[in-house]
């Protein structure tokens, strides 16, 4: 098929997974400058398991959706990421629209507190992002230390624990990085200093409209799930590069990995490289290129940019030109497929207002902010056509579905793929025209170039240019965050090619790549172990090599660029949730349930897996696997990739 197969998923039939339980894929990321919530259950303190749904609700890759139709993904309920009670910022509108607090609003998913998943900066700070507590109420509200940062979102690395010695700056570019040994930002202080804990909650009641109580099953009760990650200690011994390689030698040698398999195993704390095999080669990267271009949007963009939509007066008169500058979540009114995204209706209802008397004439679409190709010419053929990818337009409404309504009910018919406009600018123009009244042949759209704006004041008689009204969409660290933990095509090629916008590139297939090249060099990491052809990894001319990724990886948690801790708040947990929710279940890789956490990639032919795992004593270690000529079965080559990452959460190495 040439795609990422992994959506491609048995239904659960044991109660796991992201279904009624609550859990999400989403990964704690600590802060060290916020106090624990007392109480915190872990281990046995989970409470039962209501029955699975009837939709998978696992992220899927390549084509995945955060709506997920019965499920409560992202603490949420069938209809979203957290619509419903109003609980500590919560709107039924969007994924916790509400008090500002953090520079959070009604346009971010989590306004509040953190606990149940909320956080006062709407995730612009590293915190936790993960279920709350099971129960049948939310607790009072927790008070959290105000910081401040320009924009509104905090982004600076919170205060190093009383005596911890402080972050050494950060390291020169070279060809390997070593990376400092205390890490006292986000991820490590946190992870390794105060200590953490992961687990898959019961059902939570009241405020996700539940009554807490496990349903009846035919199935046997699952069992408590361990603390994952519970004493993650940044003083726990190093693993021996001599053990770490008698642990993972006879794994990336088994058949199913095929006749080349690419290795690199760091630990986070140093930088130290303890394990490798064609670590530095370039390789097929599939879905896992996501997590470079999250990074590089993220250090280009930050974390608190919202990607505008706009629409100003035309030349002639009563003309309306919609400019689109990548919005790939922009939806037409309150049924689209990502929550809380920025809506035609609503830059439509500014319209009307901007020309009081004056009525709409007709609509000009101007999408003249990206160029080159709508489709990579690396793509295998079924890509455009199989739902997957989409024409890739400045201007789009919900990434280009089709029918978005229809895609959140068909999602698992369909694993994960829905069908696109080939058009897809053109079809936000016609749905823009309609909303303002248009019908007819006033309803008939063209594409064209919005006018200088004049600066003149938007009235009964406005001057060409005249801007009318905006949206804005959700925050970058949103998009990211869907792009990661739903392995969404679309949303990354329109994030690469923010990338290559602040670079001054063009907003293309050839200039996002190159864009996304140049900014993970700046930030230090072996600009000759990657070369990228688009910002998805549906290309098979891609090649990252493995070290570049536990680099990268790595880098993200220094605490010398704080807004790329971003990255790992959709990673998946392995066993648990995600892309990765029904593997580590076989005794042969269990070890690694619930202490990895991993962004997959897989293509014909191509498999690969990057993240996070902690030894048996406590030590974070990252690793990437890529294996780019696999010719056996889907099920055997991911067995063999997790057999190496759950050999290393199983031994000390020592």
């Amino acid at each position: 098929m040439g795609r990422e197969d992994s959506h491609y998923r048995p239904e659960r039939v044991d109660g796991r997974g992201t279904g009624a339980s609550g859990a999400s894929g989403r990964v704690p990321i600590p802060d060290a400058q916020f106090p624990r919530v007392p109480g915190r259950p872990t281990g046995s303190a989970s409470v039962g398991r209501a029955d699975p749904q009837a939709y998978r609700t696992d992220p899927q890759e390549y084509g995945g959706h955060p709506h997920r139709p019965g499920s409560r993904e992202y603490g949420a309920d069938p209809q979203g990421y957290r619509p419903g009670p109003r609980e500590y910022g919560g709107d039924p509108q969007g994924y916790g629209a509400g008090p500002r607090e953090y520079g959070a609003d009604p346009q971010g998913y989590r306004a509040g507190p953190r606990e149940y998943g909320g956080d006062p900066v709407g995730r612009a700070d590293p915190g936790w992002y993960g279920p709350g507590p099971a129960g049948p109420n939310p607790p009072a509200p927790v008070s959290w230390p105000a910081h401040d940062a320009p924009g509104g979102m905090p982004v600076s690395p919170p205060v190093p624990p009383v005596g911890a010695a402080p972050p050494p700056p950060p390291p020169p570019p070279r060809r390997r990085l070593r990376l400092v040994a205390l890490l006292s930002a986000v991820l490590i202080v946190a992870l390794a200093g105060v200590g953490l804990a992961v687990v898959r909650p019961g059902p939570v009641a009241g405020w996700l409209g539940g009554d807490g109580t496990p349903k009846a099953s035919g199935q046997s009760p699952e069992p408590d799930p361990p603390a994952v990650l519970a004493r993650a200690d940044a003083n726990a011994p190093l693993p021996a590069p001599e053990g770490v390689r008698a642990a993972l030698e006879p794994l990336v040698r088994a058949a199913a990995l095929g006749d080349r398999v690419n290795v690199s195993v760091a630990d986070v704390a140093t930088g130290q490289e303890l394990y490798g095999r064609g670590q530095d080669d370039p390789t097929v990267p599939a879905s896992v290129t996501k997590l470079a271009t999250g990074v590089a949007v993220l250090a280009a963009r930050g974390p608190a940019y919202r990607i505008p939509t706009r629409a100003v007066a035309g030349s002639a008169p009563g003309e309306v030109v919609l400019v689109g500058a990548g919005d790939p979540t922009l939806a037409v009114d309150k049924n689209g497929f990502y929550p809380g995204a920025a809506r035609l209706d609503d830059l439509a209802a500014q319209v009307r207002k901007a020309l009081g008397g004056t009525a709409p004439t007709k609509v000009t679409v101007d999408s003249s902010l990206f160029s080159g190709p709508v489709y990579e010419p690396g793509w295998d053929s079924d890509i455009p056509t199989g739902g997957f990818g989409a024409a890739i337009t400045a201007l789009t409404t919900d990434a280009a579905r089709a029918d978005p309504a229809g895609a959140r009910k068909n999602f698992d018919e369909a694993h994960g793929a829905a069908e696109r406009v080939p058009q897809p600018d053109l079809t936000a123009g016609r749905r823009f025209a309609k909303l303002l009244g248009l019908s007819g042949a006033a309803a008939e759209v063209k594409r064209g170039t919005a006018p200088a704006d004049s600066g003149a004041a938007a009235g009964a008689t406005a001057a060409p240019g005249t801007e009318l009204g905006k949206v804005e969409s959700l925050p970058m660290i949103r998009l990211v965050d869907i792009m990661i933990s739903d392995s969404d095509n679309v949303i990354a090629e329109y994030l690469a090619r923010q990338v290559a916008l602040t670079k001054g590139k063009p907003a293309s297939f050839v200039g996002g790549a190159a864009a996304t090249d140049q900014t993970l060099g700046e930030l230090g990491l072996p600009a000759d172990e990657i070369s990228l052809a688009d910002g998805s990894g549906l290309s098979r001319t891609n090649r990252i090599s493995p070290s570049l990724l536990t680099d990268l990886i790595t880098l993200a948690g220094n605490g010398s660029h704080p807004e790329l801790a971003a990255i790992f708040g959709g990673l998946p947990v392995g066993g648990w949730s995600g892309t990765l929710d029904t593997r580590y279940q076989k005794s042969a890789t269990k070890a690694g349930a619930g202490v990895v956490r991993a962004k997959t990639g897989t293509l014909t032919g191509v498999n690969a897996i990057a993240g996070l795992v902690t030894t048996a004593d406590g030590r974070l270690l990252t690793f990437a696997v890529l294996t780019d000529r696999t010719t056996g079965s889907l099920d055997d080559t991911r067995e063999a990739l997790d057999r190496i990452s759950s050999a290393l959460a199983g031994c000390g190495c020592r």
